[in-house]
């Protein structure tokens, strides 16, 4: 475990842990308050993501960027990161291999944050840090209790983006799921 963030970053920035690394641009840490009450996760960096080194930056980030603004978080109250910090090709979602190489470097993330709620984005997210066999259609908008954390599970913004049928739908999850994470906040911490 780590206690700097330059040690964990520079960690970060050396791991070849998986072959993730062989094709990246850049290794996608994370943005945000590094005292912040809320860690939202997504899957793995895209290609803007890959590019620019920073999560959630591509269309999907500036639909989460929305939603933030309009349930009114503020930037020193939240930090957003992924299970795997190395996009995977495609912008595939990570496999099993990749998930395990890399998910100690979120669990340090998680202790140095030390956040009270943790925000799955999507499916990966939910299947690596709740329950290997959740369905997020299922879990999404609930509050699930593990070791004194509190996580909330929703959509991943992306699913919105490429969902033609229902992505007005899932957007409003989406809204209503974080909104439920903003207002836990004001009523508890």
């Amino acid at each position: 475990m780590y206690t700097e963030w330059e040690e964990f970053e520079l960690n970060c920035r050396k791991c070849t842990a998986c072959d993730l690394a062989d094709t990246r641009k850049n290794v996608v840490i994370g943005r945000g308050a590094h005292s912040a009450k809320v860690l939202f996760v997504g899957e793995g960096p895209g290609e803007q993501e890959d590019i620019q080194g920073l999560p959630f930056v591509g269309p999907a980030g500036q639909l989460l960027s929305m939603v933030l603004e309009a349930c009114r978080f503020s930037k020193d109250e939240y930090y957003i990161a992924n299970i795997v910090k190395c996009r995977p090709p495609f912008n595939r979602a990570p496999n099993a291999n990749e998930v395990r190489a890399c998910v100690e470097h979120l669990r340090n993330q998680f202790m140095l944050i030390k956040p009270e709620v943790i925000v799955c984005l999507g499916s990966v997210a939910v299947k690596s840090l709740i329950d290997p066999n959740s369905q997020i259609t299922k879990i999404r908008g609930q509050w699930i209790e593990r070791k004194n954390i509190r996580f909330m599970s929703t959509f991943h913004p992306a699913a919105v983006l490429h969902d033609k049928d229902g992505g007005n739908i899932k957007k409003k999850y989406i809204f209503d799921d974080i909104m439920k994470v903003k207002e836990y906040l004001l009523e508890n911490v």
